[in-house]
């Protein structure tokens, strides 16, 4: 009887329960269930368009906050860049190889981007303000021996690594060192062309990179609405259709913006050092580039003549590349990622990745820019002269004075 009585309570409890609704996991259940369905409203394809979205206007409107700030703001966010790009691959080359407690890895790879840095930056400074530091008797020995110190200190690197060899890591340290310079000749070296580049002109870091920018949008775009045709195996989310409808979109937004750029001084006056300022100076009178050609056309025999900043006519060659060759510096950096079976650098940008995400064809576009630059455009400077003449013997300067005088007083003659 007693058994009897108990089971009726227990059923009785049940029932009580039903009664007064589902137990607790079960609404859990049900309210898990109804946040996956609403989850779900929104595919996963788009989700992923919207946040990528949303954080792309956020860096555009950095950029432009940026690039208000001036030439010193550039150039401290592109050092910035350089860095946290080169902790996110040096990151991964420590996790591809797995050593934990490998002495003095990530001590030498952070000392070489710093001797690095010291002997790029510093070339940087001594092309373009080494007149005014030749002046500064302390810092003359530094400008003069600038090379000789920068190697000294990567010899000291050099040595460092040698005597923290271990045995049963001899390999791994080794590709590890080759990983550390590969770094440093992507990311370093690249940064320094950035430099040199803004120094000839904001338009000139300015363009290419809204170029950069505008084909990995439109880009996108194109592809996410229009894609169906493969482009490459390494990035199967690439397409045809998004190539080629980013590299009209690239070439148009290029000439509107260069040819906006180009009514303004702040852009396209070189950066020097001013000494009746004692600053940088960003003021000049626009040269042949940004001063309006005529140009004579004819089409159908009719003849017409359009006036043109000469610029214009360079964006297109810029605008080209980056959108034929520029692509390829996110491919390569695609097929680095799949050699490593990684997704992305980083995650520091919900939609995008890491820094380095971003930045993979800005480096390739930056080289490209100073060649260009160098082969097509760059005159000698006074002021890369003045600071070699200053570093030559009395003598040696006497006779350089001597020659300059005569061969101005022939021509005033």
């Amino acid at each position: 009887m007693a058994e009897i009585r108990r089971r009726k309570q227990e059923a009785g409890g049940d029932e009580d329960a039903a009664c007064m609704g589902p137990s607790i996991t079960e609404a859990e259940k049900r309210n898990s269930s109804a946040a996956d369905s609403s989850d779900h409203d929104l595919p996963d394809r788009w989700k992923n368009w919207v946040i990528r979205g949303i954080f792309t206007w956020i860096m555009i409107c950095g950029f432009a906050l940026i690039i208000y700030g001036g030439p010193l703001a550039l150039m401290v966010t592109t050092l910035l860049v350089q860095v946290k790009c080169f902790q996110e691959i040096i990151s991964i080359g420590y996790q591809v190889y797995r050593i934990h407690g490998l002495p003095w890895f990530r001590s030498l790879s952070w000392y070489f981007l710093l001797t690095s840095n010291y002997f790029f930056y510093g070339e940087n400074l001594v092309d373009y303000f080494g007149v005014v530091i030749n002046r500064v008797e302390y810092l003359k020995f530094l400008v003069t021996y600038h090379r000789f110190l920068s190697f000294a200190l990567y010899c000291i690197g050099f040595v460092w690594f040698v005597l923290s060899l271990v045995k049963k890591y001899y390999m791994k340290q080794f590709s590890l060192f080759a990983w550390t310079h590969v770094s440093l000749l992507i990311v370093v070296t690249q940064s320094y062309l950035i430099i040199q580049n803004i120094f000839e002109g904001l338009i000139w870091f300015i363009v290419p990179v809204s170029m950069i920018i505008c084909n990995d949008v439109m880009a996108y775009m194109f592809g996410f609405f229009f894609g169906k045709t493969p482009l490459i195996k390494l990035s199967p989310k690439k397409t045809w259709e998004g190539f080629i409808g980013g590299g009209f979109a690239t070439v148009l937004f290029g000439l509107l913006f260069s040819y906006i750029l180009c009514h303004y001084q702040y852009f396209v006056c070189p950066i020097v050092y001013s000494e009746e300022l004692g600053s940088m100076s960003m003021t000049c009178q626009p040269s042949y580039l940004f001063t309006p050609q005529d140009y004579s056309l004819k089409v159908l025999g009719i003849g017409k003549t359009i006036s043109v900043f000469p610029f214009i006519w360079h964006s297109i060659a810029l605008s080209l590349f980056s959108s034929i060759i520029g692509p390829f510096g996110g491919f390569f950096a695609s097929g680095f990622k799949r050699a490593f079976k990684i997704k992305d650098f980083g995650d520091m940008i919900p939609g995008h990745g890491g820094i380095m995400d971003r930045f993979d064809c800005q480096f390739l576009m930056a080289t490209f820019v100073n060649v260009y630059i160098s082969s097509f455009i760059r005159t000698p400077s006074p002021s890369k002269l003045l600071t070699q003449i200053y570093n030559l013997k009395p003598e040696q300067q006497l006779q350089i004075y001597s020659a300059l005088k005569e061969n101005l007083f022939d021509l005033l003659t």
